[in-house]
């Protein structure tokens, strides 16, 4: 808890927000991100706390495997325990003890993806809670309003994130309602120096749309731009035949976030073409069910192959659960249902997400990506063999 505390203290709301790509190798991008609360370096993954909790895992512990900036979500934070609430106890940071940058999602895709009974109109969208059935409303204005009381440092535009399959006209209408709300999510926003706006980009797999979504978001003028509406539905090689196009129609001096992405492989194809930012449910999710991310591989410790296996999930990692357990460790406590499997490989692999990000950038400022990700995809598709692991 030391350092924590002393982190804490020496970075309490220090600077303004601003983004600088400090060089390039291809259209991957190494940068600096710096906000109220300190800075961040890019490709950055953002570990998720959804309900103001990276499940599983303490702030001291996310902050020790590499993280520097985490999401929460307004919908989930809507409907559990409420911004008023939140900002009433001090804000979001103070609430979940995280002293660093928190970026929230406007709620856009859990509205599409979990509310029950959703009324979409011009003035915003009324939904039913999942968790409840409670009626509740959220336009762009209630959107900021929410993000505001939360305290985040990065805000997100309210928008409609586009399903799939769609067709192309039902993709326009869907864009131009989000371009609609941006323009209301900025003005709602208003003047807050130190603290920024991303709007979002929409289009489906529409080059055509996505390019005016993106003129549209950077007439409105945004500190940050993201890629949404993929990761749907869309297949793997249909988002990357998106991200070919799509991040170059956006604002090249300002940070770019594809959301909800994703898996290793994919995160550092996104890199290659020139994404900065991503977060994802999959490493701590994976953890929970008993898979680990490692360099050559995944290893589902639920396998009774790994009951006598002495040997750690990764042994150049230097995470908690490598340096002081075995995969024979993990397998037993996993069986047994007891919640520490949970937290060590949660701890492990979001830390092999921030050295996957860590090795991104020091590839990029070498100027050997090409490099880099080759030498990756070959040890990941080595598999999880005892000559190997």
């Amino acid at each position: 808890m030391g350092i924590w505390r002393r982190r804490k203290k020496r970075e309490a709301m220090t600077g303004r927000f601003g983004f600088k790509v400090e060089c390039r190798d291809g259209r991957a991008r190494k940068g600096l991100v710096s906000t109220p609360r300190g800075a961040f370096e890019t490709p950055a993954f953002m570990p998720v706390g959804t309900a103001a909790t990276v499940k599983a895992m303490l702030p001291e512990s996310v902050y020790r495997t590499g993280a520097r900036i985490i999401l929460g979500n307004t919908y989930h934070l809507m409907v559990r325990s409420g911004p008023d609430r939140i900002e009433s106890l001090g804000g979001l940071h103070k609430f979940m003890n995280w002293n660093g940058p928190i970026l929230t999602d406007s709620g856009g895709y859990q509205i599409m993806s979990l509310a029950g009974r959703r009324t979409l109109r011009e003035e915003g969208v009324r939904f039913r809670s999942h968790v409840d059935g409670r009626e509740f409303f959220l336009g762009p204005e209630e959107s900021m309003s929410t993000q505001r009381k939360l305290g985040s440092d990065i805000a997100m535009c309210l928008d409609e994130c586009t399903g799939f399959p769609v067709s192309e006209s039902d993709a326009w209408e869907s864009m131009r309602l989000s371009a609609r709300w941006a323009e209301r999510s900025k003005s709602a926003f208003g003047d807050r120096p130190g603290y920024a706006l991303f709007g979002i980009q929409q289009g489906s797999i529409f080059r055509g749309l996505r390019e005016e979504s993106a003129q549209e978001l950077a007439r409105v003028g945004f500190d940050g731009y993201a890629v949404g509406g993929l990761a749907v539905g869309e297949g793997r090689e249909t988002m990357m035949s998106v991200l070919e196009y799509a991040p170059e129609q956006l604002p090249r001096d300002k940070p770019r976030y594809l959301m909800g992405v994703g898996k290793p492989e994919d995160i550092v194809e996104a890199v290659v073409r020139g994404i900065d930012m991503f977060d994802c449910v999959l490493p701590t999710r994976s953890g929970r069910t008993g898979q680990a991310f490692t360099r050559f591989g995944n290893v589902n410790v639920k396998n009774a192959r790994y009951a006598d296996d002495g040997r750690p999930l990764d042994d150049e990692c230097t995470c908690a659960a490598c340096r002081n357990y075995s995969r024979a460790y993990l397998h037993h406590v996993f069986k047994a249902g007891e919640i520490i499997s949970s937290m060590l490989l949660t701890w492990h692999n979001l830390h092999y997400y921030q050295c996957l990000m860590s090795g991104l950038r020091s590839a990029i400022q070498a100027g050997t990506i090409s490099k880099f990700v080759n030498e990756f995809h070959l040890a990941r598709s080595a598999g999880d063999t005892p000559a190997q692991q």
